[in-house]
């Protein structure tokens, strides 16, 4: 089975690399990073990721409207919000605006991510059982 093909949407390069980095020792595919909206877009469009790790507080955008945006171009895609701060309420405004959960930066290494992207590797395992049927004769 392929690995979970991941775009990560932070405004911190710092980040973004060391996001990248756990996430490739863990199993999973980094596809693209993104810094806002429009490069997530881009993105989602160019590399079909399964799953986002999507930052809450992105310079002078949010990730709760960038998450918005993006699961209702694509409401099967698997949304992980992280921040550095705590989040009152974390869990419930990630639901509204279709993420699968909320994590902590500081816990993401400790975080179990199948947890939330789960479904993702579901359609992932459907796409390749499709990708591999020969038709019939």
């Amino acid at each position: 089975m392929s690995p979970t093909r991941v775009l990560i949407v932070d405004d911190q390069p710092v980040f973004r690399q060391a996001a990248r980095d756990l996430l490739e020792a863990r199993g999973y595919s980094v596809v693209a990073e993104a810094c806002g909206l429009a490069t997530a877009r881009k993105a989602l469009a160019s590399t079909a990721p399964d799953a986002v790790l999507l930052d809450v507080c992105l310079g002078e955008e949010s990730g709760f409207d960038v998450a918005r945006a993006l699961t209702g171009e694509r409401p099967d895609l698997a949304v992980l919000l992280v921040s550095a701060d705590a989040c009152d309420g974390g869990h419930e405004y990630a639901r509204e605006c279709g993420a699968r959960g909320f994590v902590l930066k500081a816990r993401l290494v400790d975080a179990d991510l199948n947890t939330f992207w789960r479904q993702a590797a579901g359609v992932l395992a459907a796409r390749e059982r499709d990708e591999l049927r020969l038709p019939r004769r």
